[in-house]
């Protein structure tokens, strides 16, 4: 096929694909579909398969599978370092007799081999042991890992760094806050940007700390086959070592299946710093709209098919809606996949397999917060204005000191003064020239403007 029917072959693609992570944003999750697509989970398996293989032959009490000369162990390597599309196709034309995956990947592997005599005297090691649940568990937890670290950690990265720059650049930037849409005690930019910050940078570390998991010991979990065929190995030992191999963490009480807890977990994190950007989404959203940032405008774009002054903030809007998407079903994973009837059941097999169109969700939702956030231009004299027209603000400021001086019901008075009302300087200023305290503290109240009532608010921002 020439470049350009390759091109238009795989345009065509994006076009019919049901799924929007396979179609219209493709191209923003293309390096998850080397991980969770069926062609990932083939290689994983292959890969597990493999490695199994390669362990037996390294344990001197498996006699019938001897030390693997390099030649043949290069010539496994190959199988798994040099995976395919077409290898792919082979195992699904090896399941349409099986009914089978995993019995495909299997058969597949002997495929290979052949003709390689070493190899197919141990041909029937291959999957010595197993059942489908060792190699399904370990391929996953795999596919997580390798997600987590090449994908999402990274992306995670970027958006805290963002806010880290953010958080000092404007940290002295005072602006109103808004508690119930009502004006409310001033804050700064960088101060709300810092808030944000910690709450990722802590979901972040937990994402990272989740213990991902994985077991290879049998039908039911007890090494039953492994005990009869070699009862002179420690098989507990020997399979916790295996797993340990891939950077995973040993289970060693399971069913026939690993009961995916960790997954839970994993959901639950992902769920957590996608509720934290939804959040924020949705603020800078509402900051926008009251004109306290402006979008960097982008050559050609269109923000309304009719309107054409309007500037959308579309990105804000497209990651909310890839984050619900998102959690629905990280939350359907962390109640459905650690349940299962007895000892096995098919559920999770089905589940398991969208992993990573929650991930796609998330990784999507990200690139679009990232790209409005880089967008944003502070309106330094809309939020001013703000500020400037809510004096009433500092009637908390005022009432805290009143109780300090022992002035009777202060907060009732101040109520009575400012609740519903538009205060300027100078009512504010008569007010506290009426109060019984002493002079120079009402001159160091009358000083107090919205913009300088900003508590600790740059200097915690500053810190961050």
């Amino acid at each position: 096929m020439s470049h350009n029917n390759q091109d238009s072959a795989e345009q065509l693609a994006t076009l019919t694909a049901i799924s929007p992570i396979d179609g219209r944003y493709a191209n923003k999750v293309s390096d998850l579909r080397f991980i969770f697509s069926e062609l990932g989970l083939m290689r994983f398996r292959t890969l597990i398969e493999v490695r199994w293989l390669q362990a037996l032959a390294s344990c001197k009490e498996i006699k019938e599978v001897p030390e693997l000369t390099e030649h043949a162990s290069n010539m496994l390597n190959n199988i798994v370092d040099k995976f395919s599309e077409s290898d792919g196709q082979r195992i699904k034309n090896i399941e349409m007799s099986t009914n089978h995956d995993v019995k495909a990947v299997e058969y597949f592997i002997k495929e290979k081999i052949a003709g390689n005599a070493e190899l197919e005297a141990v041909s029937e090691f291959i999957h010595f042991a197993c059942t489908s649940e060792d190699i399904n568990n370990l391929a996953y937890a795999l596919m997580l890992q390798t997600t987590r670290n090449q994908c999402m950690l990274p992306m995670m990265d970027d958006l805290i760094a963002w806010f880290e720059t953010a958080s000092k650049d404007y940290a002295n930037q005072a602006m109103l806050s808004r508690t119930h849409g009502q004006a409310a005690t001033p804050t700064t930019v960088g101060k709300e940007f810092a808030n944000s910050l910690m709450r990722l940078k802590k979901q972040r570390e937990q994402l990272a700390a989740v213990k991902i998991q994985g077991k290879i010991n049998g039908a039911v979990g007890n090494y039953n086959a492994h005990r009869v065929a070699y009862p002179d190995i420690n098989w507990p030992e020997f399979a916790k070592n295996f797993v340990e191999s891939f950077e995973l963490t040993f289970n060693s009480y399971t069913t026939q299946i690993e009961p995916h807890d960790y997954i839970a977990e994993y959901s639950h994190a992902c769920m957590r710093f996608n509720s934290i950007i939804k959040d924020l989404d949705r603020d800078i959203w509402s900051y926008i709209s009251n004109d306290y940032f402006k979008q960097r405008l982008v050559a050609n774009e269109v923000g309304s098919s009719t309107m054409p002054h309007k500037v959308n903030p579309i990105d804000f809007e497209n990651s909310e809606g890839n984050i619900g998407l998102a959690n629905a079903l990280f939350s359907f994973f962390s109640e459905q996949l650690p349940t299962s009837r007895w000892q096995r059941d098919l559920v999770d097999s089905t589940v398991l397999r969208n992993l990573g169109v929650a991930i796609a969700h998330s990784i999507i939702a990200w690139q679009s917060t990232l790209k409005g956030l880089n967008k944003l231009e502070l309106n330094t004299a809309a939020i001013d204005a703000d500020l400037a027209a809510h004096w009433e603000v500092l009637g908390e400021a005022v009432q805290t000191v009143m109780r300090r001086y022992g002035i009777e019901a202060p907060y009732e008075k101040l109520k009575a003064f400012t609740r519903g009302k538009k205060i300027d300087a100078a009512g504010l200023a008569a007010f506290i020239n009426d109060l019984n305290i002493p002079e120079d503290i009402k001159t160091e109240l009358k000083t107090l403007t919205p913009a300088s009532y900003i508590g600790y608010a740059a200097t915690l921002a500053e810190e961050v």
